[in-house]
Order: structure tokens, then C-alpha cells, then sequence
């Protein structure tokens, strides 16, 4: 059954994906809003209907949606939803929900130039297509408005807004001053680390983003609020942020040295590398374990505890 929480509740929706079930939240105030919106399936639009409905409302009583980021988990039903309500997004939503061709077409390219770059091994078409896969999931759909840190929404005034950058180029976070409350989305999980996902830059022109570097900045971030609560994207709610925050920042730091002994014997591609971290998943989720190897080198490449050696052919080599 679910329920409120003061002025918010917490509807658990199934998803086709590893992470199971993502998180979406009614705030009740000036204006009823959502906030994301699930993956476009059959079986979590029932779901999210039905919890509505126990709380005494219809997909029509929404007003507005926030989301927290732009993966296919957190936007798919959006698609669904009644054309009036209003969206409100980072500007980095806008290509990904408008399908926009020409932003594609130098997403493809990106992800081609880095597999190349890993040493990847495979046919680069395949592996591209199954990187793109979970986009089935997500909505064709319009931000009716961009938003970013320093903004305000109507009928939301009471939460701040955060760009909380790194598991997505998208991200942000919620908070509520007057009672230390967050919507944190995927920036803030309990049980397990967001992954640094790799994205590519908004324009083709700009430097690829470094989403372990971003992400690390954006949980340091968290420790400038007092936070009672976050509301999660995923599983439970976490009540003690700054603890948690610096375990995640201690384990991530941890990684990253395993990942330098690794090569201090042999110089390795990202791929080699990412073979030997995951040797049993690598091949079915290629894109969250090369994203969680290149974060780990591009964390020791910033602290100079490495050094990256390109050979002719453009495959970038690793060594301590």
C-alpha cells in the first residue's frame, strides 16, 4: 500500500533492467507534481496507475513532471502521460526525449571513436546497437522547460536545485531546506555505487565529460547541506548522506588503486582492463563496465598516478 511521508510518496515501479525497480515520488502541494516517470513498459504503467489510484489520483491530476535525469528507467511513461503536464528537465534531457538526429548521429560517432580507442574487440556496428538498446525504454517527448542549479519552479518553491553531475550528464537533485529533505534520484543509492556513466558532450566539439571526476565533486557537494533524508531512485531511503558519501568516495579510491596494481607489470587498454575487472559480465554489459573502467582511469589520470600512451593506430595503453 503505499503511503505518504509528510507531503511525499514514493511509488516503486518494475523495470526490464539489473538495477530492478526505480523509484518515482508525488509531491502534493500548489501544484501536484511527479517526480520521473519510470520505464515505458506495459507491466509499470499498470503498476504506476494502480499506486496513483491508492493515493486518490489519475495520471490526469498530474500537473507538472521533474526529472532527476534523462535514462530510459526515469522518463519511459512520459510518453504516456497527458500532453498538458508540463516537463522540466536539464538541458542534456532535451536530445535524448526529442530523438534529435543530428545529436545521434555524433552520439554514434563518440561511442565508435572510444571503442576504437579501448581496443575493443567485436563488430563496433553490434556493440553499438546493443549499447543503445535501453532507449526502447524511454519517451518520445518534449521539456516544455530546461532547468539547472539557481532555478525555480512553479508550485515548487520550497526545493533548491542542484546539478549533481556524473552518473548522468543530466543529473540533478532536490532539496528542501526547511526539513533537510532530498530527492537525490540516482546520485545517492543505499545499497550499491551510481555507476559514471559515459556520455557524450552536448556539441561534438567539446572534450568528452569525466563523469567519475564529476560525480566524486557532486557527492563532495552534499556535505555543504544538512540533509535528513534522501529519497533514492532505486531501493531504500538514506538517512545518514555524509556517511554514506564518504564510504562511497573511500571505495571508489580503492578501485582505482586495484585497478593501478593491475598495471604496473603490463601496459593494458581500457578493454584489457575492463576484461580483467569484470571477466564474468563484461561481454553482456559492456557499457556500464568499460563506463566503470575508463571512471577508475580517468580518476588516476587526474591525480598523475598513471600515464596513458597512445600508439599509432589511435589505441590508448595504461601504465603505473
Amino acid at each position: 500500500m503505499v503511503s505518504w511521508i509528510g507531503n511525499i510518496a514514493k511509488i516503486s515501479l518494475p523495470t526490464p533492467f539489473a538495477v530492478g525497480d526505480v523509484n518515482v515520488y508525488i509531491i502534493k502541494g500548489d501544484v501536484l507534481t511527479l517526480i520521473d516517470a519510470g520505464v515505458k513498459t506495459k507491466e509499470a504503467w499498470e503498476s504506476f496507475t494502480y499506486q496513483l489510484s491508492q493515493l486518490g489520483y489519475t495520471p490526469n491530476d498530474i500537473e507538472q513532471v521533474i526529472l532527476t535525469h534523462h535514462h530510459p528507467d526515469h522518463v519511459g511513461l512520459l510518453e504516456w502521460l497527458p500532453q498538458e503536464i508540463k516537463i522540466f528537465g536539464h538541458q542534456y534531457c532535451k536530445p535524448y526525449l526529442s530523438f534529435d538526429e543530428a545529436f545521434f548521429s555524433a552520439h554514434d560517432q563518440f561511442y565508435l571513436t572510444l571503442f576504437h580507442e579501448f581496443g575493443v574487440h567485436g563488430e563496433f556496428a553490434q556493440l553499438l546497437k546493443n549499447w543503445k538498446s535501453p532507449l526502447r525504454f524511454s519517451a518520445s517527448r518534449s521539456l516544455t522547460d530546461i532547468i539547472n542549479e539557481g532555478d525555480h519552479i512553479p508550485g515548487f518553491e520550497d526545493w533548491n536545485i542542484l546539478e549533481t553531475l556524473g552518473h548522468a550528464q543530466s543529473h540533478l537533485s532536490f532539496y528542501r531546506e526547511k526539513d533537510g529533505t532530498m530527492i537525490s534520484g540516482d546520485h545517492i543509492l543505499a545499497k550499491i555505487s551510481s555507476n559514471p556513466l559515459l556520455e557524450p558532450p552536448l556539441s561534438k566539439k567539446s572534450e568528452r565529460p569525466k563523469p567519475q571526476l564529476q560525480y566524486n565533486a557532486s557527492l563532495k557537494k552534499l556535505f555543504d547541506y544538512d540533509i535528513s533524508i534522501a529519497f533514492t531512485g532505486h531501493g531504500a531511503e538514506v538517512k545518514d548522506v555524509h556517511a554514506l558519501v564518504e564510504r562511497r568516495l573511500q571505495r571508489q579510491h580503492d578501485r582505482a588503486m586495484q585497478v593501478r596494481e593491475m598495471i604496473k607489470e603490463k601496459a593494458l587498454t581500457t578493454f584489457e582492463i575492463c576484461q580483467r575487472l569484470f571477466p564474468a559480465v563484461y561481454q553482456k554489459e559492456l557499457g556500464l563496465t568499460l563506463s566503470e573502467t575508463t571512471a577508475q582511469l580517468d580518476f588516476l589520470l587526474s591525480k598523475e598516478a598513471i600515464k596513458k600512451v597512445v600508439n599509432e593506430e589511435g589505441i590508448a595503453y595504461f601504465c603505473a
